[in-house]
């Protein structure tokens, strides 16, 4: 396998929104400069009584790279930490894609 969409999704108390945040941002922070994927999307719910709060959907260009950065150590610390959000994480690849036509 090649490249693939991670999807990960966290439950985060709204109370630590912000700290998970950060903790996010120094995830991407370090995948970005060991390379691997072709770009990241945080999203968060609407509504705040979701259960997954936060998902992260990221593009990956080489999925052999992205495994060998998140065992490793540095990525293991910063996990640990995001532990308590209980992450969800899922290796997919693109079955369909569909694009809105262009207005007229």
């Amino acid at each position: 396998m090649s490249s693939a969409v991670l999807i990960n999704c966290f439950e985060v108390d709204p109370a630590d929104d912000d700290r998970f945040v950060a903790l996010w941002k120094r995830a991407d922070e370090l995948l970005r400069s060991r390379g691997g994927y072709r770009s990241t999307r945080l999203h968060k719910a609407v509504d705040p009584k979701a259960r997954f709060r936060w998902v992260n959907v990221a593009e990956l260009d080489s999925v052999e790279t992205w495994q060998s950065i998140v065992s490793g150590p540095e990525f293991g610390a910063i996990a640990g930490q995001m532990a308590e959000f209980r992450p969800s994480p899922g290796m997919y690849a693109v079955e369909v894609a569909q694009a809105a036509q262009a207005a007229r």
